[in-house]
């Protein structure tokens, strides 16, 4: 027998379950008061009135008005007529309604949901209900928009008319627009390796309060670099209307660092660009990328040719992904987004890679990333859970491993896959394959997840290490959590490889000679980790493990990725950082081992600055957050400054509340927080640390040069970890050798990872020594 929900249109069906749909002409009406642009971040008031349709809204029958997953606007509150969001809705009959704000009261994307249900009386045609969003009348600021700009922000309405639950989109929706604000801060951006007398580009945006590349700037830029730039002009003119600034041809022919430091007209540095390397033909340069992120097609914010654009133009990223849940991409959309990444890719310019997060649930294996070389490929979903057209759920894989087996058995051999901790955590333990999964994602706008990593070496598996942002903004690449509950910026990737094509990111990948950072303003880091060795040594071209008779070469220096077989002798490992923020240490692993902490000043440098941060998350699931309001009470030093570390949501602040007193909200998700404060004093006393996990006391005189932590560790690590720093870090580039013994009868992964004293983290992928190859 046929299956009888083939006869069904989507329409008719909504989850499995038959429905008959009013027709939405019927469905009443929905108007806002307000129209237009608005900036992100700012408050204002808004009114919505709904008109009931042809059917009225019976008793017991709701409205539901949703916005978007990604929105960190205010929530509608109806408690506090003097906070923010206050909320009034009142029915034109009279009829008593109920009000509930569920931040997941609707199928997603539009998920946060006020509903308004009428519990005593009905409505017929023409009868009102009206939302008054961000009450002042009371002395409330009103409603805060959301954060990041979206060039059509819905007030969307759902009508469940007959009282059946079953909840109809209208047909018109009432929508403002979203634009960015006033500059707060600049940006500027140089490749991070420049090869001598070949023309570079300058790329230059101004940033709203939450990090928006915003078109109202107006600003002549003076530029002063630290070696003749051919072609670098006297002034820079910032002209409003536009949102960047591109100044190409630029050519610079001394070997050695790149410094462009871009003054105002009263001489102050407004910024200074990335940290850069000029060299004669460089074997590898730095293209720098976003592999991970979704657009409103999904679960984002604007279009995915939006999404892709931005990545380009307002972020300058070199490499760009979209990765869609799964289970919510149609047919229709798969196909438009491949011609969308087909037509973005441009070879020496900007290069995409079509590709989709297999989103299965963490019991089956967790998100993955997969990526495709070339267009038109399967999309193996892990369910069809938000798509009603099930032609092609033959083709879904349930869990991890099938989906592994799937692309084995069709020999789909140039599949790529990341493990992703997401709201779906990737359990690599439960299924991994390396002939496709390269790699393991250690940061993004989710945290920090340095666990993923030590359970791939735990497993003996072979990773690179990437960081990418999961934005859900519409900023890849500048992804900044605003003032929702992501709690970091959104990472990115440093791929090493000779030129920027789509086949040499795919090698590049495939060879683990990438590094990842927790991305901001410091993000681009410059890292570069090589290895020489004491015997012979022998470079796998691939895998060992994976590939019989593997091809390989003799090998006198690996960089990061490499495996490399070194039957005796020692590793020289070489190691050097230019970074925006000085270097506060450099930590060395073998896998899971801690070598080496290295820090660039010595204990005599050590002054009157104290660190205090807190670190950690509750577990590895979707609510990871660990909240660490606090205060910090000096009993007899007092403060005359305190700078905070990775406070990226603008809602969570560092106060002074005295000379001798701190007090914070913050939060982490497995990265840290915290802040360094300059004393006088600073021997004398204990500071006090008030906390919800940690509450204890530490004399002063016994914070030195090695960290005291205070450990809170549940399920991971937790805790809070006290330092004293040098009054003065001028070491923003550091170069360190070190020599290494690897161990017999395992993986040795040599790795490095940056930490500075602004709070960027930067890790190199590791450079695999084995002494037996284990095949």
């Amino acid at each position: 027998m046929s299956d009888p929900n083939a006869l069904m249109t989507p329409l008719e069906m909504h989850n499995g379950a038959l429905r008959t749909p009013i027709d939405p002409s019927h469905l009443g009406t929905a108007i806002l008061n307000k129209s237009g642009e608005f900036d992100a971040g700012t408050y204002h008031s808004f009114t919505l009135t709904y008109a009931a349709g042809r059917f009225g809204v019976d008793d017991s029958g709701s409205i539901r008005v949703v916005w978007r997953f990604a929105t960190d606007q205010t929530n509608p509150q109806f408690d506090d007529p003097k906070a923010a969001g206050y909320t009034e809705v009142v029915a034109s009959n009279n009829a008593v309604l109920q009000t509930r704000f569920d931040p997941k009261g609707n199928i997603r994307p539009w998920d946060r949901t006020l509903q308004i249900k009428i519990v005593k009386g009905f409505m017929k045609e023409g009868d009102t209900i009206t939302v008054r969003f961000g009450v002042t009348d009371h002395g409330g600021p009103g409603m805060r928009l959301q954060t990041f700009c979206e060039s059509r922000y819905e007030f969307r309405v759902l009508v469940d008319p007959i009282a059946t639950y079953n909840f109809q989109t209208l047909a018109e929706q009432p929508a403002i627009s979203i634009v960015p604000g006033v500059p707060e801060a600049w940006v500027a951006v140089v490749p991070s390796t420049i090869a001598s007398g070949e023309p570079f580009a300058l790329k230059i945006k101004a940033e709203d309060t939450w990090g928006n590349p915003t078109n109202k700037a107006s600003m002549t830029l003076t530029p002063k670099a630290n070696q003749p730039i051919e072609n670098l002009p006297d002034t820079i003119d910032v002209v409003e209307g536009k949102f960047t600034t591109v100044l190409d041809g630029l050519i610079a022919k001394d070997n050695g660092p790149l410094e462009i430091a871009l003054h105002a007209p009263d001489g102050s540095v407004v910024t200074n660009c990335n940290p850069a390397d000029v060299a004669d033909n460089p074997p590898r340069m730095s293209f720098w990328g976003d592999l991970h992120g979704q657009s409103d097609e999904t679960l984002g914010t604007n279009s995915a040719a939006d999404y892709f654009t931005f990545g380009r133009d307002k972020a300058f990223l070199d490499a760009c992904a979209h990765q869609g849940n799964d289970f919510q991409m149609t047919d229709a959309f798969w196909k438009d987004l491949n011609k969308v990444t087909a037509h973005f890719n441009q070879d020496g310019e900007f290069v995409t890679l079509p590709g989709y997060e297999w989103s299965g649930n963490t019991a089956l294996g967790g998100d993955r990333n997969v990526f495709f070389p070339v267009e038109g490929r399967t999309m193996r979903r892990s369910s069809h859970a938000l798509i009603e057209d099930r032609s092609d759920v033959g083709t879904d894989c349930h869990t991890a491993g099938e989906l592994f087996e799937a692309f084995a058995e069709n020999k789909e051999w140039d599949v790529i896959c990341f493990a992703h901790c997401g709201g779906r955590y990737a359990d690599i333990t439960m299924a991994h394959d390396g002939r496709f999964e390269k790699s393991v994602e250690v940061h993004s706008a989710w945290g920090t997840f340095e666990w993923i990593v030590q359970d791939a070496f735990k497993s003996g598996y072979r990773v690179g290490i990437i960081g990418n942002s999961d934005g859900h903004k519409g900023r890849p690449g500048a992804s900044y959590p605003g003032a929702g509950w992501f709690g970091a910026v959104g990472g990115l990737t440093c791929f090493l490889m000779p030129e920027l094509t789509r086949e040499g990111l795919i090698d590049c990948i495939n060879a683990r000679h990438h590094y990842a950072t927790t991305g901001g303003p410091s993000g681009r880091v410059r890292m570069d980790v090589t290895a020489t060795f004491d015997g012979p040594a022998t470079q796998y071209l691939d895998d060992p493990l994976l590939t019989a008779d593997c091809a390989n070469k003799p090998c006198e220096v690996a960089m990061m990725g490499d495996i490399v077989h070194l039957p005796s002798g020692d590793v020289h490992l070489n190691m050097s950082v230019d970074a925006a923020s000085p270097v506060r240490r450099i930590d060395i692993f073998n896998g899971l081992d801690h070598l080496v902490c290295h820090r660039p000043y010595s204990e005599e440098d050590l002054g009157n600055r104290i660190g205090v941060l807190w670190e950690g998350a509750e577990y590895r699931g979707r609510f990871r957050a660990v909240p660490w309001d606090g205060t910090a009470i000096f009993d007899k030093a007092t403060i005359t400054s305190a700078v905070p570390v990775n406070f990226f949501n603008r809602d969570k602040t560092l106060d002074l509340k005295d000379g001798t007193e701190l007090e914070w909200q913050s939060v982490t998700t497995g990265n840290f927080a915290g802040f360094v404060a300059d004393l006088n004093d600073s021997t004398t006393g204990d500071i006090k640390l008030s906390t919800t996990l940690v509450n204890e006391s530490v004399a002063l005189a016994d914070i030195g040069y090695e960290d005291t932590v205070l450990d809170a560790s549940d399920i991971l690590p937790r805790g809070i970890r006290l330092f004293r720093l040098p009054d003065d870090n001028p070491h923003t580039s550091v170069r360190i050798e070190r020599t290494l013994s690897p161990q017999s009868g395992r993986d040795n992964p040599f790795y490095v990872r940056v930490t500075l004293e602004d709070g960027t983290q930067a890790w190199s992928s590791p450079i695999y020594v084995l002494r037996e190859i284990m095949a």
